[in-house]
């Protein structure tokens, strides 16, 4: 037990500097170019399903709460709010570039693609459905100087070190600790196998429901097992918006959820279409 203990904590302490170094990286560069992001995707309406849709796809939470910021200041629509759900894989995207490059890449493409035809999709249905989104607050917004002493402080200890990295490192060891013990004392991978796949996809769907992206680990590991197909790792990072979502919380209750029908239906959809194509 104390080998495989020993094992899981290697290759998690592995797997959490690498991910610390590219948080801090992105963290810096978002910080400092966000002014110019705001100002071109409130230049046109088309700007903010693509721009919201990339910066979904850059590793981290910061994207998602940048554009719920805007959101709820009325600076972009519904659909916009979606795209970056649509194609935010949240914290875990930081473990999947450690652990499968390749294949978190191309994932953070499809990604983007889904978040920007979803997103325009979702404010076409919500106008021909007649969904009453919330009003914006008025809220005054504080220009933020970055200067490295608020840098080292706010972000890269209180935000990262201390809030990102602690829950990252427990849930990534015990995931570990538990795949392998599954891996040791039951046939896994006949069990998995034996799952029909749209079981599979209807449920990655679901756990994309929960408001953590921690449970999205299990499907990362589970792929670089070899345990499931690409298309349950892909309708599982589409469908969870991870905490990303929270902040949302805080100001409408019923965006939260709409947001979160929209993301698992477009989620759903995508699934459907690869199983039939036979991916």
């Amino acid at each position: 037990m104390w080998d495989e203990m020993l094992t899981a904590l290697s290759e998690t302490m592995k797997i959490i500097l690498i991910v610390a170094a590219l948080m801090i990286l992105i963290e810096y560069l978002e910080l400092k170019f966000k002014d110019k992001i705001q100002e071109k995707i409130t230049e046109r309406p088309l700007n903010q399903y693509v721009i919201a849709s990339l910066l979904g796809a850059i590793p981290g939470c910061i994207d998602a709460f940048f554009i719920i910021s805007l959101y709820t200041h009325g600076l972009v629509s519904f659909g916009a709010l979606t795209a970056v759900m649509l194609s935010t894989a949240g914290d875990e995207a930081f473990i999947m570039l450690a652990m499968i490059p390749e294949t978190a890449l191309l994932i953070f493409a499809v990604s983007v693609i889904v978040g920007m035809l979803g997103g325009l999709l979702a404010d076409k249905i919500v106008k021909l459905v007649g969904i009453r989104t919330c009003q914006p607050c008025e809220i005054e917004i504080h220009d933020e100087k970055l200067d490295l002493r608020h840098f080292l402080k706010d972000h890269i200890y209180a935000h990262i070190l201390k809030k990102h990295l602690p829950k990252l490192f427990l849930w990534i060891f015990l995931t570990l600790l538990i795949i392998d013990f599954l891996m040791k004392h039951f046939d896994l991978e006949s069990i998995m196998s034996g799952l029909p796949l749209l079981s599979l996809i209807v449920f990655a769907a679901l756990v994309g429901l929960i408001p953590e992206s921690g449970p999205h680990l299990f499907f990362v590991l589970l792929y670089s097992e070899g345990l499931v197909p690409f298309s349950v790792l892909l309708v599982n990072t589409i469908s969870q918006d991870g905490h990303g979502l929270l902040p949302l919380l805080s100001y409408s209750v019923k965006d939260t959820i709409y947001v979160q029908i929209f993301t698992t239906m477009f989620a759903l959809a995508v699934g459907i279409f690869l199983f039939l194509i036979g991916i």
